[in-house]
């Protein structure tokens, strides 16, 4: 039986032709890229064209391109270097209770380092309101970070707005576009950003690199040191293969488009409209519109998400519970939190993610496992019998 993989979200296969890029890479074109000899040169000229790839998909310079790790090294740069290099302008900063914890926990750093660091509340759709950035600016304001989407629910924040915001009163923003790098348009003018991070591995390109788009003029301090590689953002000698691998990943992303998204939106309704019609007590998490396509969170009442997890894993099918960063925590997401689902509510969630293997039939199969293992696992919990009879009696 072939497995069905519904989590892409946290990760996605590497794609035949990213793999072939990868093995041209290992096989014959070892070369340092700072070296200045040919087979060093060789490798530069292969890794400054995915550079400029990336400076195509971003609408930037491609000097503006820093390769990093991958997302969580990039929002770390972003985060602390901005605030560290603008301390003596001022030590605030604004954030959002949703973000990921590559961008929550470098600001709780910052707090231990004197900065204060406001967490913006979000709707019940996970969305963030403009009006509520405005209002928590001050004097001492040096940036603003906020998701372009939630790698958990999917909800796309109004990124645009703010950046026209935080330009017109001169602060820097940085946005964490790991999930919507090559799904969305993540044209840094139109967006209004001076930062914005994204990783490979969420596009069917290898692990371990990532990018971080750094607006020329951009006051920023490195957090690593050692050589001069990445405009000194980043030193150490780059990870060229896996550089090439992202490169190909976002043109061949990047050539699919708009067509691609229409499929994977396609996909998430039939799997939702099917739930809905075959599994009582369900609720959507995210926005209803403003969503990424691939991504569908739900809460099933009365079982626990992990639970389910385990059970469509004996069937083939691999789901999530959250962000796979904080999968093996016992905590409720911190994202539901913010968005007032209950613990006991969250802790029934399941996020599946579609990806570019996912066809009508893996959702047929979906749905044909899903409603069976919710009833069993339901047929366990002392709270939906108590539930059952609460029904019977009203």
């Amino acid at each position: 039986m072939g497995r069905i993989y519904l989590d892409n979200n946290a990760t996605t296969p590497v794609r035949p032709e990213v793999a072939e890029a990868l093995a041209g890479m290992l096989k014959g074109c070892y070369g340092n890229p700072s070296t200045l000899y040919c087979i060093g040169q060789e490798a530069h000229v292969e890794m400054e064209h995915a550079r400029d790839v990336m400076a195509g998909i971003l609408g930037c310079n491609r000097e503006e391109v820093i390769f990093t790790s991958g997302g969580t090294e990039s929002d770390n740069i972003a985060v602390l270097g901005v605030a560290r290099a603008n301390r003596k302008k001022g030590n605030h900063i604004i954030t959002t209770k949703i973000e990921h914890h590559a961008v929550l926990n470098p600001c709780k750093a910052l707090e231990k380092e004197g900065f204060s660091v406001t967490y913006l509340p979000v709707d019940k759709y996970g969305m963030v309101d403009p009006a509520d950035v405005e209002r928590s600016i001050t004097s001492g304001t040096v940036l603003i970070s906020i998701m372009h989407a939630n790698n958990e629910v999917g909800t796309i924040q109004p990124i645009a707005e703010i950046g026209k915001m935080a330009r017109a009163h001169k602060i820097t923003f940085h946005t964490d576009a790991v999930q919507s790098f090559g799904k969305l348009s993540v044209n840094v003018n139109e967006l209004g950003v001076d930062l914005l991070s994204a990783s490979s591995h969420k596009i069917y390109g290898p692990k371990g690199v990532g990018l971080l788009y750094v607006r020329k003029g951009t006051k920023i301090l490195p957090i690593m040191f050692g050589g001069h590689q990445e405009r000194s953002l980043r030193p150490g000698t780059e990870n060229v293969p896996g550089v090439v691998g992202f490169g190909k990943a976002a043109e061949l992303m990047a050539a699919e488009g708009p067509a691609e998204e229409a499929r994977l939106l396609k996909l998430r309704e039939r799997l939702w409209e099917g739930i809905k019609a075959n599994v009582p007590h369900v609720k959507l998490n995210g926005h209803p519109t403003m969503r990424l396509a691939g991504t569908l969170n739900v809460i099933f009442e009365y079982v626990e998400g992990e639970s389910i997890i385990l059970s469509l894993d004996e069937h083939g099918i691999c789901a999530a519970s959250g962000s796979a960063c904080t999968s093996d925590a016992l905590e409720p997401s911190h994202v539901l939190a913010a968005m007032g689902v209950p613990p006991e509510k969250s802790h029934g969630a399941l996020r599946m993610s579609f990806g570019r293997e996912n066809t009508e039939q893996d959702v047929d199969k979906v749905l044909e496992a899903l409603p069976k293992v919710v009833e069993k696992l339901r047929s366990f919990s002392p709270i939906y019998k108590d539930f059952l009879k609460q029904q019977q009696t009203a």
